[in-house]
Order: structure tokens, then sequence, then C-alpha cells
């Protein structure tokens, strides 16, 4: 086993590291952690009890994994923190482990969560998901699949953000993002379909206009959210599997859907 420890860096013996590791100096790494083969821990960066860090990430100064949950629930049982494959993780990020309610927080692979980003307890976040700076997400959030959240974006507690949508800047989400939406203004408002998005991740023109038809049937036909469903599905017995999931996202929300 290949491992680089800074001779200034803070190891507990009983840390479980793989192969080709690399730890600057001042960081921390608790006991109860284990990092994948060919992460990079830098200086100051701080590992806590309960860290799972996959294979081939980078946790940057000052970031801080697996810190007990803000939330007065928590009585000190043993949770997890854990970041996927490839992951970066930048300057001062955060993430809380979980608390009870689900026993852990999870970051997908290939994401890249910027600096001065939090991920509270329990928070589910997907794969090629973005976090710029400063973007929050409170306790219990589920973030889909390539999802992007701009800079100083805010997610309250229990939110999901469906597949694929686009959060602009300093945007706070109160309800529900449906997948492929286009998230902008204050208070947030559906914009359109993220399709520039879309396009770059391979889907479809027809699937895009179908996302497209969807939309203007259901947030901006002037109908309720519901009416606007029944009234696509009625016009269109066949549909996609990208819509008829679109679809069943938004029916099956809990906290209602931004429009």
């Amino acid at each position: 086993m290949s491992v680089l420890i800074h001779p200034l860096a803070s190891v507990a013996p009983e840390a479980r590291i793989g192969n080709n590791v690399t730890i600057g100096p001042f960081a921390v790494i608790e006991s109860d952690v284990e990092i994948g083969d060919g992460s990079i821990i830098s200086a100051h960066a701080t590992l806590m009890n309960g860290s799972r860090i996959g294979s081939e990430c980078s946790v940057f100064p000052g970031a801080v994994i697996g810190a007990v949950p803000q939330d007065l629930k928590f009585k000190g049982e043993n949770t997890l923190a854990i970041i996927g494959d490839r992951t970066v993780i930048r300057e001062c990020a955060t993430v809380n482990r979980g608390t009870e309610a689900t026993g852990r927080a999870i970051i997908g692979k290939d994401c890249l969560i910027m600096a001065y980003c939090h991920v509270a307890h329990d928070c589910t976040v997907g794969d090629h998901v973005i976090m710029s700076n400063v973007s929050q997400l409170a306790g219990h959030v589920s973030i889909g699949d390539w999802v992007i959240l701009g800079g100083l974006a805010k997610v309250i507690q229990f939110c999901t953000v469906g597949n694929h949508a686009m959060i602009g800047a300093d945007c706070k989400i109160t309800k529900d993002v449906a997948p492929y939406a286009l998230i902008g203004r204050e208070p947030a408002k559906v914009e359109g379909v993220n399709k520039i998005g879309l396009r770059r991740r391979g889907f479809s023109n027809e699937a895009i206009d179908a996302i497209q038809e969807l939309y203007s049937a259901v947030f901006f036909s002037g109908m309720n959210t519901t009416d606007g469903l029944d009234e696509y599905q009625r016009l269109h017995p066949n549909m996609l599997p990208e819509v008829s999931s679109c679809i069943d996202f938004i029916r099956s929300s809990r906290k209602g859907i931004i429009r």
C-alpha cells in the first residue's frame, strides 16, 4: 500500500486508507473514516468519524466532512457521511452526517461541490451534480442526477429537485423542482426547460420538444398543475419515458411543485 501522509497531518491509526492516497499537512483524519484509492485530502481538511470517501476524490483545504448534524434531535447515534467516487469537495465546504431518520448523508459520484457549500444531515445528492459556491442544502433534501445549483442557491428541508434541473443563482427553493426544469427569479419560478443541459447530455430533439410541450400545459397554460397534467395525458396517450417519469414525479410530490 502506497500512502503519502504528511508528517504534520493527524491521522488516527484506526482509519482505513486505500492505496495511493495523499494526505496534506494539518489534515485531520479521525478513527472511523474510510478513504478510497487515489484520493487526495488537502492541507487543513477534516474527515470526522463516519466519513466514507470514495476513490479518486479530492477534498480541498478547510472542508469538513462528517461533522455531527446541526439538528437538536440528534443524540449521538452512529451515522455516516458518504462521498462517491471522483467527487470534488472544494474549500470550506461542509457535509454533515445523517441522523437516526436515515443514518446517512450521501453525495454521489462525479460531483463538484464548490467552496462554502453546505450539505446537511440526511441529504441525498445524485451523480454528476454541481453545487456552485455557497449553495446550501437543508436537512433531508434530495437532489437528482445532473442537477446544477447556482451560487447562493438555497433548498429548504425535505424538498426534492428532479434530475437534470438547473436552479439559478440566489434562488430560494421552498417546494419540489420538476425534472428538466430551469428555475430562476425571486420568488423562484419555472422559466422553461433546461434545453442546453439536456442537449449536452445527449437528449434527442424529440424528447426535449415533448418535455417542453408538457411544461407548456402544466406551467404556462393557465391551468392548475393537476388539470394541466390531465389535459396533457388526454392529448398524449403514448408518451416518451422522459415525459412519463416527469409526470410521475410531479404527481407524487408531497411538498408541491414550483410553477
